[in-house]
């Protein structure tokens, strides 16, 4: 290639990361101002309704304690069952959750149920949940779940009840603060949350108008008419991905009277699970990456490609161009660069993180970049989808 087409190839590739920036910034529903937050300033209904926890747990006994104390001791002035389901746990997280119960100051709430075998064709997460709405109370108008690995704040399911009344939401869910201690949690923790953000636009997600439908699966509050009229928790049975899932679930059957879902960002509500270096960071993500993508290794490829044409061109052309020849397109990457930079920000002061971590967000997409394709490699390989032991109903890939 000579000179000159590579001089315009430079420049176009800069040109194409600008304009794609230009459009995440103004035109992908505001995703990076992080503004969605349950603050408690929804009106408190007259009357609350009963509600239902519900808390799916397999070899959790590490963290238990506090994620069932939390919910066990809401301020709720409503009526509050706590359903714990043990799914086939083998550490001691039944005996960690009658103790913390028991030590806690209303032991009345906790109900323990031990999930019946896994069958075929469920994801482990699902028939857990599924045999703890079996047994839960069915007088409970909402059902409340929250992951084994949570801590939340005394006055969360008074304030997620607030809001789903109050405006009518059928599902109101929170991304909860993900732990943001070491080294790789810092450089990847944020990032993920943006990510995530990225993809489902919150501002989005929460308009009735627009299909886009997401949840975070550790803390939703879904209305039980509503998950009967989609059909159950047994329509979900073999998602990977069942917080989304459940929310497209949702939004497509939202009548007429009924704004839908609501997902924000979390503040006090926290997750209590370490990602001990970057191999938990990395089994996190590659667990599920391929799913979002399908599983098509032409959606894989298209990924692959924007991720390097948004993130990883315009730190490599700023700092590997000749600047003397070719200073056009080295002004356009540092531009694009300032727009990723400046686009992270928020989320890195939601986490209290600093900000001199914002320029290394191609670093950080350059390691997602390559989870995802390893979470493809496990799929093909027949081990997508393993957690705890276990690959997910539907994740064998080829064999």
């Amino acid at each position: 290639m000579s000179a000159a087409l590579t001089d315009l190839a430079t420049l176009g590739l800069a040109a194409l990361s600008l304009a794609i920036w230009a459009y995440l910034w103004f035109f992908r529903g505001d995703f990076w101002r992080c503004r969605e937050r349950l603050d408690g300033s929804a009106p408190e209904p007259e009357r609350w309704p009963a509600v239902t926890a519900i808390i799916p747990a397999r070899n959790e006994a590490a963290v238990i304690a506090a994620a069932l104390t939390s919910i066990l001791e809401q301020d709720y002035p409503g009526d509050l069952s706590v359903v714990l389901v043990d799914d086939h746990s083998e550490d001691g997280t039944v005996e960690a959750a009658r103790q913390a119960a028991a030590d806690s100051s209303r032991p009345e709430r906790f109900n323990l149920v031990r999930a019946a075998a896994l069958p075929e064709g469920w994801t482990g997460k699902l028939w857990a949940l599924d045999q703890g709405l079996r047994q839960s109370d069915p007088d409970s108008r909402y059902l409340w779940f929250s992951d084994a690995d949570i801590a939340q704040p005394p006055q969360a399911l008074r304030r997620l009840v607030a809001k789903a009344v109050s405006e009518g939401r059928d599902l109101v869910s929170l991304m909860v603060a993900l732990r943001c201690e070491g080294l790789w949690e810092r450089l990847l923790i944020p990032p993920f949350i943006y990510f995530f953000q990225k993809l489902y636009p919150f501002a989005w997600v929460n308009d009735p108008k627009k299909a886009t439908a997401a949840a975070a699966g550790g803390c939703i509050l879904l209305r039980r008419a509503t998950l009967a009229e989609v059909g159950g928790l047994a329509v979900l049975r073999g998602a990977l991905i069942d917080d989304c899932s459940l929310a497209a679930k949702v939004k497509q059957v939202r009548g007429s009277g009924s704004r839908g879902l609501w997902l924000g960002l979390a503040e006090t509500a926290r997750s209590i699970r370490p990602y001990a270096g970057l191999g938990a960071i990395w089994d996190m993500v590659a667990r599920s990456a391929y799913t979002q993508l399908r599983h098509n290794p032409l959606i894989l490829l298209g990924t692959l490609v924007g991720m390097f044409a948004t993130y990883l061109a315009p730190p490599l052309l700023v700092l590997g161009l000749p600047w003397h020849g070719q200073i056009p397109a080295a002004l356009i990457a540092a531009l694009a660069w300032l727009a990723m930079t400046l686009t992270v920000l928020p989320v890195l002061r939601l986490y209290r993180q600093g900000l001199w971590l914002a320029p290394l967000l191609p670093l950080a997409a350059l390691l997602y970049s390559v989870m995802t394709f390893d979470s493809a490699l496990r799929h093909w390989r027949g081990h997508g989808g393993t957690w705890k032991g276990r690959v997910q109903a539907g994740q064998r890939g080829l064999e």
